[in-house]
């Protein structure tokens, strides 16, 4: 029969379980997500706190955030952290651990390979803080239609500059791509062709040929 590892006492009467009752750590699978980097907090004021490491490891913890913009630069990530205190809030309020954590999720996940990438993703992350807080205010329904009109308005502009910095990230990345068809086209004597972004036509001539102009994107 196995044995049963049952707790025992100390002399100092603290309840332990011995090593043979431990379990082991289940390691965690090769598809979990990586825990994002996250700061804490000290208040200064209603609208400066300085960050801090929540676990304790300065060390690790400034290496981290270094990897996440990207840089290797202490200067850049002070620069960034402050930038997003000053952007990066919660509807009506002031300085948010929350909202600055979120922000520093997304430039994370965007994972910026230089300063440029960071600083966009920084903007991304900004932006759609702004673009919720305006919704938000949107959603309510009140005021009168000019005031919905306004803020309908500076919704749908946040939401395109959303939109176009992903594309510019991306861009960024992979650079523009251009496509061209080339055709060779081979006109008898007495043919006709026809250059333009037009449609095939059938004309039940043979000799005449139409082709396409070239398709770039």
């Amino acid at each position: 029969m196995a044995t049963v590892s049952r707790p025992s006492l100390r002399e100092t009467g603290e309840r332990v379980m011995r090593a043979s009752s431990k379990k082991p750590i289940a390691p965690v699978g090769n598809g979990a997500p990586r825990p994002r980097v996250r700061v804490k907090l000290a208040r200064i004021n209603a609208n400066h706190s300085k960050a801090y490491p929540p676990d304790g490891e300065t060390r690790a913890w400034w290496d981290r955030l270094k990897r996440a913009l990207g840089t290797s630069s202490s200067a850049f990530v002070n620069s960034s952290l402050a930038q997003l205190q000053a952007a990066a809030r919660l509807p009506w309020s002031g300085v948010s651990e929350t909202a600055l954590n979120a922000a520093l999720a997304m430039v994370e996940a965007a994972a910026p390979k230089d300063e440029i990438e960071a600083a966009l993703a920084v903007q991304m992350a900004c932006t759609h803080t702004a673009t919720m807080a305006v919704l938000a205010r949107l959603g309510g329904g009140d005021g009168s239609e000019r005031r919905v009109a306004a803020l309908g308005s500076a919704a749908a502009r946040l939401t395109r500059a959303f939109a176009t910095q992903v594309e510019v990230l991306r861009r960024l990345r992979h650079g523009g791509q251009q496509f061209m068809r080339v055709e060779h086209i081979h006109i008898n004597e007495g043919g006709q062709a026809v250059i333009g972004n037009v449609s095939p036509v059938q004309t039940g001539d043979p000799r005449e040929v139409v082709a396409v102009q070239p398709l770039t994107e």
